[in-house]
């Protein structure tokens, strides 16, 4: 029965639904069908053209790739992040590409994230192979165009609850990024020029201009 919808859900994904980087695709799974973390990690596995997250609530939320802004905004805060982590040496940064099953059950994919070397140290090796079981301690989530602000704050707050400690949301279309700590109030920077990760990641700042001015 598992694998009969999960055929089913394969050639629906590849025939009728076309997600675009503005119009998401949820599909509504419980209680028909209830996946395993295995079984997601699989699923993902034979729809490598889709950007799959999972909610709490085991909701399906298929994305097509990224539009040209989006795509050249991550790769500039994976490779901020990258170089501060190569030099600092105490953790790992993790790309858009990466799935982490949080404590809710959700399956988030943050536009970038690092994780201590100590808690990666717990791990098993399959496990590092598929999603990764835990919370990042730092995330950061891009707005696009698209996203509707709510969501991502949500998201956000998500990372938090969760055992995140510390989260930017980085708004291109307002200029505004969102700071989010346990147990401490959003703080909101507008159109700063730079955002320093300060104590949870020291010596981290990230010069925000590659991100509000786009050279192409």
């Amino acid at each position: 029965m598992l694998l009969g919808y999960l055929g089913w859900l394969e050639v629906r994904m590849s025939t009728a639904l076309v997600p675009d980087e503005n119009v998401p695709v949820v599909l509504h799974t419980r209680p028909a069908l209830d996946m395993s973390d295995e079984q997601f990690f699989e699923f993902c596995q034979l729809n490598r053209d889709w950007r799959i997250e999972r909610t709490a609530e085991g909701d399906l939320i298929i994305m097509a790739p990224a539009g040209g802004e989006t795509g050249t905004r991550n790769a500039f805060l994976t490779t901020f992040l990258t170089s501060w982590a190569l030099q600092d040496g105490t953790g790992m940064p993790f790309d858009s590409s990466t799935g982490f099953n949080l404590p809710n059950g959700a399956t988030r994919s943050p536009d970038a994230a690092w994780v201590k070397r100590s808690r990666l140290a717990t791990l098993t090796p399959e496990q590092k192979r598929q999603f990764l079981p835990l919370c990042p301690d730092f995330v950061i989530e891009l707005r696009s165009a698209s996203d509707r602000l709510k969501t991502v704050q949500d998201k956000m707050q998500e990372y938090i609850d969760n055992g995140a400690q510390l989260g930017w949301l980085i708004d291109p279309l307002d200029r505004r990024v969102s700071i989010s700590r346990p147990g401490a109030e959003v703080e909101c920077l507008d159109n700063p020029a730079t955002v320093a990760g300060a104590p949870e990641l020291p010596g981290f700042v990230l010069d925000l201009k590659a991100i509000w001015e786009l050279s192409f």
